[in-house]
Formats: C-alpha cells, sequence, structure tokens
C-alpha cells in the first residue's frame, strides 16, 4: 500500500494536477459556476416544474342567467381546474379574451339551459378551451367533462334523459399535436441560445486574442461598439428565424395562420434583447469558458419557466414571477398568437412593449458595464 501511493506522489500527472486544482480554487466565479448554480437550479425547477395544470383563468358567458345556470358555474369552479376570472357579454368578447390569451377557456350557457331541463330534456353548454398548448387543454377538457358528469348526475333524479351535455370545443390546435406547440417554441428557444452564447463570448474573445487593445485606442465611443457588437447578429438572428420557420411549416407542417411581417418586426426586440443578455454577459467573465457556462445558465429557465414546454398556469406563483422576468415568456406569447391565433400588434402591444424594453435596457445596462480597459 505505501509504495502505491509513493508511486501515485512520483507519477509525472501529479505535477500537473496539482496544478490544475491551484488554477481552479483561484477561479472561483468558474468554481461557484460548476458546484453552485446546478444545485440552485435543481431546488428551483425541481419546486416550480408541474404537469398537472389547475387553475385554467376562464370567462363565462351566461345567457341563461338563472340558478341553474350559476349551479353549473360553480360546479365548474369547484373543479379547481377553473378558476372564473370575468362574465363577458358577448362571443366577441369572449374569443377575444382567448385569443389575447387573458382566459384559457370559455364557458357558453344558452338563455335555454334552465328551461330544458325543467321540461326534463338534454340542456347543453359550451365550453371553448385554448388547446394550442397540448398539455394544459387535455388536462382542463378531462376536467370539465367529469364536472359535467358529476353535476348531471345530481340533476338527474328519475329522468331516462341526460339532464346536461357540456359540449367541448378545442381552439386553434383542435387535433392536440403536440408538434404545433412545442416547434414554434423551439423557434424562440434557438434564438435566445445562440443569440447570448454567441455575444456573451464576443467581448470575451477580444480580450483572450489581445485584439480588444486596437479597440481601446480608437475613437469609438463605447455606444458604438457595442452597436456595432450588436448590428451583425441581428442579421444572423432572422436568418436563423426564417430557416426555422421554413422547416417547421415544411416538415411538421405548422400554421401560418398570421402575419409573417409582424412577426419579424415584434422579433427585433427579442433578438437585440438576447444579444443584450450576452453583452452583459461578457463583461461579467473573463474567459470564453465562463462566457458559456453563463450562457447555458440561461437556457434552463427559458425552456421550463417560460412556458415553452410546460404550462405557466400550472406553475406555483413565485416561478411564474421569475419567468416574467425573461424576454422568451413574452415572445412565446408573441409566435404562438401570431401563427396559430392570427392576432397582430392590436393584442400583443404589450408584449412587444415589454421586449422592445427588455432591449433598451440590457444594451444600455451593457454599455455602462463596458469599460474599454484592459483589467
Amino acid at each position: 500500500m505505501k509504495e502505491l501511493v509513493e508511486r501515485i506522489r512520483q507519477a509525472a500527472f501529479w505535477p500537473m494536477l496539482q496544478k490544475e486544482f491551484l488554477q481552479m480554487r483561484r477561479d472561483r466565479l468558474t468554481l461557484a459556476m460548476m458546484v453552485v448554480l446546478p444545485a440552485v437550479q435543481l431546488m428551483l425547477f425541481g419546486y416550480a416544474i408541474r404537469t398537472e395544470v389547475r387553475h385554467l383563468p376562464t370567462v363565462v358567458l351566461d345567457e341563461s342567467r338563472t340558478q341553474e345556470s350559476r349551479a353549473l358555474v360553480d360546479a365548474i369552479r369547484n373543479t379547481g381546474n377553473f378558476d372564473i376570472i370575468a362574465n363577458v357579454r358577448s362571443r366577441t368578447e369572449l374569443e377575444d379574451r382567448i385569443r389575447r390569451g387573458d382566459a384559457g377557456a370559455g364557458l357558453i350557457i344558452p338563455p335555454d339551459y334552465e328551461s330544458a331541463i325543467k321540461r326534463g330534456r338534454t340542456a347543453t353548454a359550451q365550453l371553448i378551451v385554448d388547446a394550442a398548448d397540448p398539455l394544459a387543454s387535455s388536462s382542463a377538457m378531462s376536467g370539465a367533462s367529469l364536472a359535467a358528469a358529476a353535476h348531471g348526475a345530481t340533476l338527474l333524479g328519475g329522468a331516462f334523459t341526460p339532464p346536461l351535455e357540456l359540449r367541448v370545443r378545442p381552439w386553434y390546435n383542435p387535433a392536440l399535436r403536440s408538434e404545433t406547440y412545442i416547434v414554434p417554441g423551439i423557434i424562440g428557444v434557438l434564438i435566445s441560445l445562440t443569440m447570448i452564447l454567441i455575444t456573451s463570448m464576443a467581448i470575451v474573445r477580444e480580450r483572450e486574442r489581445g485584439t480588444l487593445e486596437q479597440l481601446i485606442v480608437t475613437p469609438i465611443g463605447k455606444t458604438s461598439l457595442m452597436v456595432g457588437k450588436i448590428l451583425p447578429f441581428v442579421l444572423v438572428g432572422y436568418a436563423q428565424m426564417t430557416v426555422v420557420l421554413v422547416l417547421a411549416k415544411v416538415l411538421f407542417n405548422v400554421p401560418l395562420r398570421g402575419s409573417v411581417f409582424v412577426l419579424y418586426v415584434i422579433t427585433f426586440g427579442f433578438i437585440t434583447a438576447n444579444l443584450g443578455i450576452g453583452l452583459l454577459v461578457s463583461t461579467l467573465v473573463k474567459t470564453q469558458t465562463q462566457a458559456m457556462q453563463a450562457g447555458f445558465f440561461f437556457l434552463m429557465p427559458n425552456i421550463l419557466l417560460s412556458g415553452f414546454m410546460f404550462p405557466r398556469a400550472a406553475m406555483p406563483a413565485p416561478a411564474q414571477w421569475l419567468g416574467l422576468l425573461l424576454p422568451l415568456t413574452y415572445y412565446l406569447q408573441v409566435l404562438r398568437g401570431i401563427l396559430l391565433k392570427d392576432i397582430g400588434l392590436a393584442f400583443l402591444w404589450r408584449q412587444t412593449l415589454v421586449l422592445l424594453l427588455f432591449a433598451v435596457v440590457l444594451v444600455a445596462l451593457s454599455v455602462r458595464r463596458f469599460s474599454k480597459t484592459i483589467e
């Protein structure tokens, strides 16, 4: 045993091993990224991710306005799958609420609902569900069917005719194809990932290669330097988006119902916001390895908290608040709204303004953080 220990100490790799551990200890930022960040992300995402969709925002168009119709609304609410957020006055208002994403479902009770029950006929009601997200809509539809069956049993009495029929209509993705929901999200994830990774390494690469010295002695201001770094990658982002959109249509038959021009206009804010994140990261780290690790740090929240894979309605409130800090959260609403629902700026102006605000703040912060000196 002693001979084995002695041989290990005399091995040629031992000095190199000591040197690497010493360098790792001195590079505390990289060490923290490798050890601390995975633990933080595990606790955050383990707490945040939920696949069971509950409390889906729901609007009600009650054209009957009777005791029986209110009992149906209570039965739907009591399932826990639906949160009644508003009563609307028309089908147009109900449709607009669902299209813009304010509501995930809409319950329509016709005027003759109570009279049909009292006459022993089958009363009908309709539940419209935003099926752009198959996971959330499947849970909602099954919950509504169970609630209608249970409520109908209480009305049955001695009658043979089923007293209640709840007709569920999935909108925007009636076949519940997962590709229709996932593929538009992939566009946003790919743009976000590549823009952050590429630009986070931009300033760092200049520093490591020594070419940052040439930029320092030029009369170019900090703002001009940062804008010059960003603009080429904006074109790269648009080219990437175009390729993915074409492939999404050809390979996966993803619908393109809305205006592609409007999508391209809004995308400018999203691309610039992610470039701003990348530039900000490049001013905080010192090596390309650190820049890459920091870039991937943004990948997991983008995938798990933005609504790309898991419905945000199923997440706890703190996780939803964190998701609001991600540009991808708003861009996914834009992508799915335009591609799947054919909505435009009239419904998406809030998301557009938020993306532009992200872009301005992040680029301005990057310019402020950047110092034309070599440390």
